[in-house]
């Protein structure tokens, strides 16, 4: 399906004459999200389609840098893929997300499916100020129910980054640290991924 424009109304149902050619909203499957040919950012949960903000540069640069940190383990010798977004991964009972930096380590390459995963094994978050309890509650509750093992959580609003770790037979993240201007944010799932938080909040925005 080609799905060049966010159809959605104020109530969050698909508007104009082509919405015909769409599910309606909750009636929506993994095959039908899967087969949207969009450059728009769009994520499914629970058979809605959830379009999100566009982001904003300081926003994109925040992601950008963070992936670059975990781009050099993209090489053959190292344990593992890191993407950015847009790419879709997917969460049990249907739902899709697109988070902002992801990462799988090569030994769950098998999850790899080409036009998304099944799951990852760490992602990334930058809160968006249109409606910050996304990243703040509902995705982590997500991810942790998909069993994914660390989770970075990027809020430019306090300039903090939290790093949430998933434990053996947990279903809810621990918080293995809040880190902020001149401190480094530590992975546990990557012993040598340690990120200067200054450097994360401090990128060049057109406005500097």
């Amino acid at each position: 399906m080609s799905l060049e424009v966010p159809l959605k109304s104020q109530i969050g149902e698909p508007t104009w004459e082509i919405a015909s050619l769409f599910p309606l909203q909750g009636e929506w499957s993994a095959a039908d999200y899967l087969s949207l040919d969009t450059n728009c950012l769009i994520e499914l949960s629970d058979g809605r389609l959830e379009f999100l903000p566009m982001p904003t540069e300081l926003h994109q640069l925040i992601a950008y840098y963070l992936c670059s940190q975990l781009c050099g383990r993209n090489s053959v010798a190292s344990p593992g893929l890191a993407l950015l977004a847009p790419f879709r991964v997917q969460l049990p009972s249907g739902k899709f997300r697109e988070p902002d930096v992801m990462f799988m380590l090569h030994e769950h390459s098998q999850r790899r499916k080409g036009n998304y995963w099944e799951g990852a094994d760490l992602v990334m978050e930058v809160v968006s100020e249109d409606e910050p309890n996304r990243d703040l509650v509902t995705k982590r509750e997500e991810y942790a129910s998909a069993g994914i093992a660390e989770y970075w959580i990027v809020d430019p609003r306090d300039r903090s980054l939290s790093v949430l770790v998933l434990e053996s037979g947990a279903s809810a993240y621990r918080l293995a640290g809040c880190y902020r201007k001149g401190e480094f944010a530590q992975s546990l799932l990557l012993a040598d991924l340690r990120v200067s938080v200054s450097s994360v909040f401090d990128q060049p925005t057109a406005s500097d």
